[in-house]
């Protein structure tokens, strides 16, 4: 046993906390598949954007968990990802159950607090990755979770600790919503002027065009009239040497500079879309992502900045809500070619309607940007403290001498 703070005990896991396995209902009988018990997978936690998990994709029926080796789990159960992939966690917000691949979690809350234990499987997710083995895909096993040592602090100070986690995660979230808040504030406000048309000092007077009848004094173009494409701009460099930058220049908040690669670093705002692979989602939006700041791009992504009156934050809006399956191919792997996105037509509007609207979603956009500065800052520091806390080297307040 390793030298331990004052207070604390070294254990493993399997002796604090019970550890159950998910399962399957038969896809075969529709009588198992339904609307009673919601029923998680992986799948779903790639999705998850909270800490807490409520209902998945699907759902089983009462007689598909007794048919099943699937258990119904209790609120407050931390869910871990135990294959495909390995460490996704959250917690059941609910009564629930899930398939095969987690290592369900339950806590007894007189040795081991949920949340604390939640911040634990976080904190030691690499590791647990690490240890998992298997012939077709790695998988932390049974066995292998009972078997791991955790270092615990008495409940109280369990507590202590889940508490100041959570309020960085707490405000994260909030953060979170408001940008959500923001920009669904923006797709608003799109809508009503380039949509319905109901924007300051509209006239009404309408003319006909080739997507039917468009306010006089506006045009329909082609995206190649709105944007520049930085493409040629994206990093040409192998696997490896990709490899061996990663990290240095994220999306965002990149620090140090590399020579060699100083042409292909970006440094302001730009819209990214998808380019092949995964480039709609479910409703045949593109794929995208507004951005800023320093970063490089591999050679799977457009590179957009507005020009002509669109600002960058009106092609964000405008693509957000853009059917854009007309320019996808590929039977193998769709894609969105570089020459049928500049072909994409568009509705362009009068210069002042333009500059208008500009003036008016800049500041949201400003403070969305403000916002994921803060949340950026916020993750940070919580990651910091995380396995400091964890291993009892940074003590909560109260508790240093226990």
């Amino acid at each position: 046993m390793s030298e331990l703070p004052s207070g604390w005990r070294e254990t493993i896991l399997g002796e604090v906390a019970t550890i159950i396995n998910g399962g399957t209902p038969s896809t075969k009988n529709i009588s198992y598949w339904g609307d009673d018990i919601s029923w998680i997978t992986p799948k779903d936690l790639s999705r998850q954007k909270t800490k807490y998990i409520n209902k998945g994709e699907k759902s089983i029926t009462t007689i598909g968990l007794e048919k099943s080796s699937a258990r119904l789990l209790p609120r407050n159960t931390i869910l871990f990802t135990s294959r495909a992939p390995i460490g996704y966690v959250t917690i059941a917000k609910q009564k629930l159950t899930t398939n095969q691949g987690f290592k369900n979690i339950i806590t007894d809350e007189i040795n081991t607090h949920f949340i604390f234990m939640y911040y634990w499987l976080i904190n030691n997710a690499p590791y647990i990755e690490k240890q998992s083995s298997g012939s077709t895909f790695s998988e932390a096993s049974t066995s292998l979770m009972k078997s791991l040592n955790i270092k615990l602090p008495s409940i109280k100070e369990q507590k202590a600790i889940a508490n100041i986690l959570s309020s960085f995660d707490n405000k994260i979230e909030l953060l979170k919503e408001q940008n959500r808040t923001l920009e669904t504030l923006s797709q608003t406000i799109f809508k009503e002027w380039f949509v319905d048309f109901n924007y300051p000092n509209a006239t009404g007077e309408m003319i006909h065009s080739e997507i039917g009848n468009i306010p006089k004094g506006w045009r329909v173009g082609k995206v190649k009239d709105i944007v520049n494409i930085y493409d040629s701009k994206r990093i040409p460099l192998s696997a490896r040497e990709r490899e061996q930058i990663k990290g240095i220049y994220p999306y965002h908040g990149a620090t140090k500079i590399m020579d060699y690669i100083d042409k292909y670093i970006f440094d302001g705002t730009y819209l990214l879309l998808a380019e092949d692979g995964s480039v709609i989602d479910d409703n045949g939006y593109p794929i995208l992502q507004y951005v800023w700041g320093k970063f490089w791009v591999n050679n799977h992504t457009h590179i957009l900045q507005g020009k002509n009156g669109f600002s960058t934050e009106l092609l964000y809006v405008l693509f957000k809500k853009s059917k854009v399956a007309s320019i996808v191919n590929g039977a193998v792997q769709l894609k969105i070619n570089q020459t049928n996105l500049l072909k994409y037509c568009v509705l362009i509007a009068n210069d002042v309607v333009l500059s208008n609207f500009n003036n008016l979603i800049k500041p949201i956009f400003k403070k969305i940007k403000n916002n994921s500065s803060q949340i950026q800052t916020l993750q940070k520091t919580r990651d910091t403290l995380l396995p400091k806390l964890m291993s009892g080297k940074l003590r909560v307040k109260g508790f240093e001498d226990d």
